[in-house]
Protein backbone atom coordinates (compact mmCIF):
# COMPACT_ATOMS: atom_id res chain seq x y z
CA UNK A 1 0.00 0.00 0.00
CA UNK A 2 3.01 2.41 0.74
CA UNK A 3 4.33 1.87 -2.46
CA UNK A 4 1.02 2.70 -4.27
CA UNK A 5 0.53 5.70 -2.01
CA UNK A 6 4.29 6.62 -3.11
CA UNK A 7 3.92 6.45 -6.68
CA UNK A 8 0.50 8.33 -6.35
CA UNK A 9 2.16 11.53 -4.88
CA UNK A 10 5.14 11.22 -6.98
CA UNK A 11 2.14 10.95 -10.48
CA UNK A 12 0.57 13.81 -9.22
CA UNK A 13 3.58 16.27 -8.63
CA UNK A 14 4.97 15.40 -12.10
CA UNK A 15 1.54 15.99 -13.46
CA UNK A 16 1.05 19.19 -11.70
CA UNK A 17 4.75 20.85 -12.38
CA UNK A 18 3.16 20.30 -16.11
CA UNK A 19 0.20 22.68 -16.11
CA UNK A 20 1.52 25.40 -13.16
CA UNK A 21 5.52 27.33 -13.06
CA UNK A 22 6.96 29.82 -11.09
CA UNK A 23 8.33 30.94 -14.29
CA UNK A 24 7.92 34.71 -15.37
CA UNK A 25 9.25 36.02 -18.44
CA UNK A 26 8.21 39.03 -19.42
CA UNK A 27 5.37 39.02 -17.23
CA UNK A 28 3.94 35.63 -18.49
CA UNK A 29 4.14 32.78 -16.48
CA UNK A 30 5.76 29.38 -18.39
CA UNK A 31 6.14 25.64 -18.18
CA UNK A 32 9.13 24.92 -20.31
CA UNK A 33 9.97 21.64 -21.50
CA UNK A 34 13.56 20.72 -22.34
CA UNK A 35 13.09 18.18 -24.50
CA UNK A 36 11.22 19.71 -26.97
CA UNK A 37 11.91 22.91 -26.72
CA UNK A 38 8.79 24.35 -26.02
CA UNK A 39 6.54 26.16 -23.70
CA UNK A 40 3.21 26.39 -22.51
CA UNK A 41 1.24 29.68 -20.88
CA UNK A 42 0.25 28.57 -17.36
CA UNK A 43 -0.60 30.15 -14.27
CA UNK A 44 1.89 30.77 -11.35
CA UNK A 45 2.39 28.95 -8.21
CA UNK A 46 1.29 25.24 -7.28
CA UNK A 47 -2.90 26.28 -8.35
CA UNK A 48 -4.57 28.12 -10.05
CA UNK A 49 -6.35 29.44 -6.64
CA UNK A 50 -2.97 30.60 -5.98
CA UNK A 51 -3.56 34.16 -7.00
CA UNK A 52 -6.50 36.30 -8.39
CA UNK A 53 -6.19 38.21 -11.31
CA UNK A 54 -2.47 37.36 -11.94
CA UNK A 55 -2.88 38.68 -15.85
CA UNK A 56 -5.03 41.97 -16.47
CA UNK A 57 -5.45 44.31 -19.02
CA UNK A 58 -4.16 43.54 -22.67
CA UNK A 59 -1.44 40.17 -22.80
CA UNK A 60 0.38 39.42 -25.90
CA UNK A 61 1.95 36.09 -25.96
CA UNK A 62 4.78 35.94 -28.54
CA UNK A 63 5.52 33.04 -30.81
CA UNK A 64 9.10 32.32 -28.92
CA UNK A 65 10.30 33.04 -25.55
CA UNK A 66 13.96 32.64 -24.30
CA UNK A 67 15.03 32.08 -20.64
CA UNK A 68 18.41 30.75 -19.30
CA UNK A 69 19.80 31.32 -23.15
CA UNK A 70 17.50 28.32 -24.15
CA UNK A 71 14.80 29.61 -27.16
CA UNK A 72 11.43 28.14 -27.03
CA UNK A 73 8.35 27.60 -29.07
CA UNK A 74 5.26 28.25 -27.29
CA UNK A 75 2.73 26.04 -28.42
CA UNK A 76 0.33 25.65 -25.84
CA UNK A 77 -1.98 27.68 -23.45
CA UNK A 78 -2.06 25.67 -20.45
CA UNK A 79 -5.56 24.61 -18.26
CA UNK A 80 -6.59 27.19 -16.09
CA UNK A 81 -4.04 29.57 -17.28
CA UNK A 82 -5.76 32.68 -17.61
CA UNK A 83 -8.47 31.29 -14.90
CA UNK A 84 -10.25 33.97 -12.98
CA UNK A 85 -8.76 36.59 -14.13
CA UNK A 86 -11.78 39.08 -14.64
CA UNK A 87 -9.46 42.07 -16.13
CA UNK A 88 -8.39 40.27 -18.69
CA UNK A 89 -9.45 42.71 -21.42
CA UNK A 90 -8.14 41.28 -24.41
CA UNK A 91 -5.27 38.76 -25.57
CA UNK A 92 -2.95 37.87 -28.44
CA UNK A 93 -2.25 34.46 -29.48
CA UNK A 94 0.56 33.74 -31.84
CA UNK A 95 -0.10 31.25 -34.48
CA UNK A 96 2.76 28.77 -33.01
CA UNK A 97 -0.14 28.03 -30.53
CA UNK A 98 -1.74 24.77 -31.56
CA UNK A 99 -4.10 24.13 -28.27
CA UNK A 100 -5.59 25.82 -25.86
CA UNK A 101 -6.19 23.55 -22.08
CA UNK A 102 -9.16 23.23 -20.33
CA UNK A 103 -10.79 26.37 -18.48
CA UNK A 104 -7.88 28.36 -19.90
CA UNK A 105 -10.03 31.70 -19.83
CA UNK A 106 -12.96 30.46 -17.60
CA UNK A 107 -14.26 33.42 -15.68
CA UNK A 108 -12.56 36.26 -17.91
CA UNK A 109 -15.91 38.67 -17.49
CA UNK A 110 -13.84 41.79 -19.07
CA UNK A 111 -12.23 40.23 -22.40
CA UNK A 112 -13.39 42.15 -25.17
CA UNK A 113 -10.93 40.99 -27.88
CA UNK A 114 -9.57 38.08 -28.91
CA UNK A 115 -6.37 38.46 -31.90
CA UNK A 116 -4.59 35.92 -33.59
CA UNK A 117 -1.48 36.30 -35.91
CA UNK A 118 -2.25 33.56 -37.79
CA UNK A 119 -4.34 32.85 -40.48
CA UNK A 120 -8.30 31.68 -40.09
CA UNK A 121 -7.09 28.22 -41.30
CA UNK A 122 -4.97 28.54 -38.32
CA UNK A 123 -6.98 29.33 -35.66
CA UNK A 124 -9.43 26.80 -36.90
CA UNK A 125 -7.30 24.02 -36.34
CA UNK A 126 -6.22 24.43 -32.79
CA UNK A 127 -7.10 22.14 -30.12
CA UNK A 128 -9.46 23.53 -27.53
CA UNK A 129 -10.37 21.27 -24.90
CA UNK A 130 -13.95 23.47 -23.80
CA UNK A 131 -16.11 26.57 -24.03
CA UNK A 132 -13.81 27.63 -21.88
CA UNK A 133 -10.52 27.37 -23.61
CA UNK A 134 -11.66 29.17 -26.63
CA UNK A 135 -11.10 32.90 -25.39
CA UNK A 136 -14.09 34.15 -28.08
CA UNK A 137 -16.66 32.42 -25.57
CA UNK A 138 -15.96 35.60 -23.72
CA UNK A 139 -14.82 38.59 -25.77
CA UNK A 140 -16.88 37.88 -28.88
CA UNK A 141 -14.86 40.21 -30.52
CA UNK A 142 -12.20 38.20 -32.78
CA UNK A 143 -9.69 39.47 -34.95
CA UNK A 144 -6.95 37.89 -37.28
CA UNK A 145 -3.63 40.32 -37.27
CA UNK A 146 -5.66 42.73 -35.64
CA UNK A 147 -8.02 42.78 -38.58
CA UNK A 148 -11.78 42.49 -38.05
Amino acid sequence: MKKIFTFFLALVASVSAIYASDTQVDGIWYYFDSSTKTASVTYRGSSSSSYKGEYSGSVTIPETVTYNGTTYSVTSIGYDAFYGCSSLTSITIPESVTSIGSWAFHGCSSLTKTNYTGDIAGWCNIKFCDYDSNPMYYSHNFYINDQE
